[in-house]
């Protein structure tokens, strides 16, 4: 019982990893309707931008993860300006977004890798002994993470139900078209959809490279396919969806692996996604209309 309640702790911290990544990706695909492919490589550069600002400016950890996680949301903008909303404008079909967004994931992966070099960095995190939580035992820097995407969702549960902004991104996910002849400024609400997308996935690249101890340049992308595992299985475009499904994933790769073989545990978050499209493939919180 002792190791369940153990995985059960780390099924937190992954579920909340998760959370931050899977919740971003939601809010940027029901602004645009479209799959963010390079949304791997933003991970992999917040865990860059965080390692360079703390140690070449030599900030404090925390200052760090808040100007790795905004510079990621800038990028994010960048790479709608420069490159998507040219194709969106031009009415290309999704399908070829899909592949532009390939490209992107390309550009930017070897961007990481000509700038920083492929070799593994780490976080040089003060070595912490676990606390007593309960059941659970946690490091300090777990509980940081938790607590960090608790803060985070309820700041996106307030942004989409509380102010203009959340209320817009809601209306041009149910129905673009509408929202726009409404008087929204659709334009506005993509670059901010994009902006907030990015820094949730570089703060989710904080946390993940943090609580795997080191990171590379392809590690965003090993991790991706996890995400959009969340992101189905909780409902495509929905941002609750996106965080029931997280904690889901999460809790069911690392209990599991308590069990089983480790190196499968992650094989049966796609067992869980397919079950999933199997008896509910409009996720567990559909879209409006499809459930």
């Amino acid at each position: 019982m002792t190791i369940f309640w153990l995985s059960v702790g780390f099924g937190l911290v992954t579920a909340s990893v998760l959370a931050l990544a899977s919740v971003g990706l939601s809010l940027q695909f029901g602004v645009t309707n479209y799959v963010n492919f390079a949304y791997g490589a933003f991970l992999t550069l917040g865990a860059y931008f965080a390692w360079t600002v703390l140690t070449g400016g030599h900030l404090p950890l925390g200052l760090a993860i808040v100007i790795g996680a905004l510079g990621v949301g800038v990028v994010g903008v960048l790479c709608d300006r420069i490159v998507f909303r040219s194709f969106t404008r031009s009415g290309f079909p999704l399908f070829y977004l899909l592949i532009v967004s390939f490209g992107v994931s390309l550009i930017l992966g070897n961007v990481v890798q000509g700038v920083w070099g492929p070799s593994p960095q780490f976080f040089a995190v003060v070595s912490q002994f676990p606390l007593h939580i309960g059941p659970f035992l946690l490091t300090p820097a777990q509980l940081v993470i938790i607590g960090v995407a608790i803060v985070s969702m309820v700041g996106v549960h307030l942004l989409l139900t509380r102010t203009r902004l959340g209320k817009a991104m809601r209306a041009m996910s149910d129905n673009p078209a509408l929202a726009q002849v409404s008087g929204i400024d659709i334009n506005r609400v993509t670059t901010w959809a994009w902006f907030i997308s990015g820094s949730l996935a570089g703060l989710a690249g904080i946390a993940l490279a943090i609580s795997t101890a080191s990171f590379e340049p392809g590690f965003g992308e090993n991790f991706l396919f996890t995400i959009f595992a969340a992101v189905i299985v909780g409902g495509i475009g929905q941002p609750y969806g996106a965080m029931l499904g997280a904690f889901l994933i999460g809790m069911v790769t690392e209990v599991s692996a308590a069990f089983i073989d480790p190196s499968y545990s992650t094989d049966l978050a796609f067992v869980v996604l397919i079950v999933m499209l199997l008896l509910r493939p409009q996720g567990l919180i559909p879209a409006r209309g499809k459930a």
